[in-house]
């Protein structure tokens, strides 16, 4: 029997406890591709898995790591739009009885990948389907951005919030984000944010005087939730709308009813854990992938680690010290 070497996580709790080890290919399976991994990612929700073992976690030992980019390696009965030796990519495993990406070879949904865009490398294009996906859920199938609205995006640094600010700006928004620091911030104005917020040094109220004259943004995209959601609130124009990928938390929602705004929430992983809409995560895989080779939006990889290198990886992007994505190499 054929074999792969996969990285293993052996408990859940504080310590990253992955082991490297010589575990049998997966099986084909009907509508599921075989993929060889090229590089995968480390998103938040891989470390609150490890850390919380929500009820969609993996049964032990695990293979986590959600996002994708890799080759084609065979394709499952019913399999129609890819073939042997496509460059492929997406959000398609690491939780419930889905192996993640953690591995030299991934099994699948092909529902749940499209094809990588050319001008990408791999390792870039590991870097965006889960924030990619998030991002356009929040601010085109919520929020409905239009042309000429303002919006304010929290994070604009970190890993939905890079491509967020991209997204608004490909619709013709103006975007406001918040950072931490002179560095993120120069970051951010090359993404394409026309205004930038010092978190650190300037109060909601504050900065809804100085960009909006008091009004408040159109839509507010918070990827940072608990006492952030309620900034979001603040800063939101009556009527608005705020987006939250963050709301496991307890909040006074006078301000919503004060103001008439409307809260919508998400929760990129539903496909993959109900099994139901997955073929919108394909079809959103896909329009990204045509705005990367238009060269609206492009992938920001952080730092990047080689696969034996995952707890390092882990305990990196938990540090708080990541801009863009936490990217793992693999082949």
């Amino acid at each position: 029997m054929e074999t792969m070497k996969a990285q293993l996580l052996h408990s859940y709790g504080e310590k990253p406890d992955f082991h490297l080890a010589e575990i049998p290919l997966p099986a084909l399976k009907p509508g599921h591709v075989l993929v060889r991994v090229a590089a995968t990612s480390v998103n938040p929700i891989d470390i609150k898995i490890r850390k919380m073992r929500p009820v969609f976690a993996p049964a032990l030992p695990a293979i986590l790591g959600m996002d994708v980019a890799g080759t084609v390696e065979s394709v499952g009965q019913g399999v129609t739009d890819f073939k042997p030796g496509d460059e492929v990519f997406g959000c398609a495993g690491g939780l419930t009885d889905m192996p993640g990406a953690l591995a030299q070879f991934t099994l699948a949904d092909a529902r749940l990948l499209a094809l990588k865009p050319a001008n990408l490398t791999m390792v870039e294009a590991a870097a965006l389907p889960l924030v990619g996906i998030t991002a356009w859920d929040a601010l085109f199938d919520r929020a409905r951005i239009q042309a000429g609205q303002s919006a304010l995006i929290h994070a604009g640094t970190g890993g939905v919030g890079h491509v967020a600010v991209q997204l608004a700006k490909s619709r013709g928004a103006r975007v406001a984000t918040t950072v931490s620091s002179a560095g993120k911030a120069e970051l951010a104005k090359s993404l394409g944010a026309d205004e930038i917020i010092n978190y650190r040094e300037e109060k909601p109220q504050e900065y809804v005087s100085r960009l909006t004259g008091g009004q408040g943004f159109d839509i507010v995209f918070d990827t940072v939730g608990g006492t952030n959601l309620d900034a979001s609130f603040l800063a939101a124009r009556a009527g608005g709308i705020v987006v939250s990928t963050n709301t496991r938390s307890t909040h006074d929602l006078s301000p919503l009813h004060a103001k008439g705004l409307t809260l919508s929430v998400v929760f990129m992983l539903l496909p993959l854990i109900t099994g139901q809409g997955r073929e919108r995560h394909g079809q959103i895989m896909a329009l990204l992938a045509d705005l990367v080779q238009t060269g609206k939006i492009r992938p920001l990889p952080g730092k990047v680690f080689c696969l034996e290198e995952i707890a390092q990886a882990h305990e990196f992007l938990d540090s708080g010290l990541a801009l863009g994505k936490v990217v793992i190499r693999v082949h």
